[in-house]
């Protein structure tokens, strides 16, 4: 096998342009394998999210219907949040589970991790399957939220994940790889 020729980019300098609890957008001054210098690459970096998929003990799928500021929609997703300072990708599925639908179920299973925008940003997102999901307490929304919550048959989320209801990339990614890594 040859050796690789493609090459990191080399990061001559860094500036934070926002650093907020939601965003932080670094301009980075790289040099290009070429040689050529391009003065402001933007990175969004993340601590990144997760993704439930989440069984009930009838076999039907947990979803949440919510406003996103940034389409200006109602979107239709799986359970799902970022990843806070010092917590574990499994200790933020649990806890996103339990705030957004009032459900637990049993630990988490890690299914996969995805990236989502490697060319301009950093983050990640984290895939769990859980089983035996129970509504156990009231949902505890973030300020940001306004959350329904639908319980919908394992075939019936595959089809909206095919035709469009479920429409987040990263959401139609997250159905179609549980369902193929529980066999359904």
């Amino acid at each position: 096998m040859s050796e690789p020729r493609l090459r990191p980019w080399r990061i001559l300098d860094s500036d934070y342009r926002i650093r907020t609890k939601f965003l932080r957008l670094r301009a980075d001054r790289v040099e290009l394998p070429s040689g050529d210098v391009v003065e402001e690459y933007f990175v969004r970096e993340s601590r990144g999210f997760c993704v439930v998929f989440a069984l009930t003990l009838d076999e039907n799928v947990l979803l949440v219907r919510q406003y996103k500021h940034g389409i200006g929609e109602v979107v239709t997703e799986l359970p799902a949040g970022m990843i806070d300072d010092d917590e574990t990708p499994e200790a933020c599925a649990e806890r996103e589970l339990a705030e957004e639908t009032g459900f637990t179920a049993s630990a988490p299973q890690h299914v996969r991790t995805f990236l989502t925008d490697p060319t301009n940003a950093t983050g990640r997102f984290h895939l769990f399957v859980v089983r035996d999901a129970v509504r156990t307490r009231e949902p505890v929304f973030d300020v940001t939220e306004d959350i329904e919550v639908d319980l919908v048959p394992v075939d019936e989320v595959r089809a909206m994940a095919l035709d469009g209801r479920i429409a987040s990339g990263s959401q139609v990614a997250a159905v179609l790889v549980a369902l193929a890594h529980l066999e359904r």
